[in-house]
């Protein structure tokens, strides 16, 4: 049986306006943040969830409460749904970043699917591998249903790889906006997008995450 999710990149945060690499480090919305999770909810009352999956850092978590009351349903953290581990990139601005660790800011634009970072952190290879498996447990579990799943841009990111088999190491061609609702599917084992950055319900989106 198909199951549809509804996926959602947290409201904005200080942190996104800044640049600064937020990874595993919890940080709160700001003020335009905690509106635009208000926005998401009104714009999905009347939807038929059968669950709400959040990452467990506050920026996630926030987002969903706001849809969770909208909606009726309690809200289930998973740290798995968590945004990648930036290494000792996390509360740094790119520039920072690129400055302090030049040679492995280099490998970060490349997207080298292989490169970790200085102190730790995850490459690409197995951080979609810890998306994918995320996201096929829950559609495992709520097969026939319609699930909300509030995250991270770096999420986003590889769940519309998933579906579109756009390779880890070329460059991102999509929008991943803060509070936007995009909607994939999966079906006979197989992921496909629906539709992807809806933003009527916002005056306004950032979308400063590298490509």
């Amino acid at each position: 049986m198909t199951c549809h999710l509804c996926l959602i990149r947290h409201g904005e945060t200080d942190w996104n306006l800044a640049r600064r690499m937020q990874g595993h480090i919890d940080i709160a919305l700001n003020a335009r943040g905690q509106a635009q999770a208000r926005a998401l909810a009104k714009s999905l009352t009347g939807q038929s969830f059968s669950a709400i999956y959040a990452s467990d850092l506050a920026r996630a978590r926030e987002t969903a409460s706001v849809s969770a009351q909208e909606l009726g349903l309690a809200v289930t953290t998973e740290p798995l749904l968590r945004e990648r581990h930036y290494g000792d990139f996390q509360g740094r601005t790119y520039e920072e970043s690129r400055q302090a660790f030049p040679e492995a800011y280099e490998r970060f634009i490349a997207r080298d699917v292989d490169a970790d970072f200085p102190g730790g952190g995850e490459s690409l290879t197995i951080f979609f591998a810890r998306v994918r498996a995320a996201l096929e447990a829950i559609a495992a579990r709520h097969s026939g249903s319609h699930v909300l799943v509030v995250t991270h841009g770096g999420v986003l990111d590889m769940a519309h790889r998933l579906a579109s088999h756009l390779p880890l190491e070329q460059r991102r061609n999509f929008a991943i906006g803060n509070a936007t609702v995009n909607w994939m599917r999966r079906e006979q084992g197989s992921w496909r997008i629906e539709t992807w950055d809806g933003r009527a319900h916002l005056d306004n989106s950032q979308d400063e995450l590298p490509g």
